[in-house]
């Protein structure tokens, strides 16, 4: 008879694997996503009564950046378009962003098969924009997230190709193996 210090091998804590770990790396970034999608939202709003375009011009001042440069002249662009959007439009879209990218975490965080479908699929969408976006814009942050974002996609497909090979398994009469099925 086992003594109460002894545990069995059955209710051992199960490690997590490396393939769990990095698909809870992927399901946090998703999260982080969405947590700025909804602050950039929340930021909009707060501002939404405000003249955005003289904001960008005191904080450039305030920073002392020349205001003809590349990325100031872009934040007073971006003031000025702003100025004339329906806001609530722009945060109807960010929320409905951040809702996906919330429930892609938390499927990804319980390895399910739809999150990870919705992760190659939504990654892969990008990928034509982000080569594009580098090929007229090269530089090290957008190839990062290039490759990052490629990287993601592939590793998406690979374990989707893997859990339905080990369903073709499961179910293939002429072979005495198990795996576990999808789950869903």
């Amino acid at each position: 008879m086992p003594s109460d210090t002894q545990t069995s091998p059955a209710s051992a804590p199960a490690l997590p694997n490396r393939g769990n770990q990095l698909l809870h790396a992927i399901a946090l970034l998703e999260g982080i996503k969405g947590c700025v999608a909804l602050a950039a939202s929340i930021g909009l709003i707060s501002l939404m009564h405000h003249d955005l375009r003289a904001l960008a011009y005191a904080m450039i001042g305030h920073f002392h950046w020349d205001p003809d440069a590349h990325y100031p002249r872009m934040l007073i662009d971006e003031a000025t378009w702003l100025q004339h959007a329906d806001v609530r439009q722009i945060v109807f879209y960010a929320g409905a962003y951040a809702t996906v990218r919330f429930m892609e975490g938390y499927g990804l965080w319980k390895d399910r098969s739809w999150a990870q479908w919705l992760a190659a699929g939504s990654g892969g969408i990008y990928l034509p924009i982000e080569i594009s976006h580098l090929w007229h814009r090269a530089s090290w942050i957008n190839a990062s997230v290039l490759v990052l974002n490629a990287l993601i996609v592939l590793y998406m497909v690979r374990r989707l190709r893997r859990q339905k090979s080990a369903v073709t398994t499961c179910h293939d009469p002429h072979t005495n193996a198990t795996s576990e099925p999808l789950k869903v």
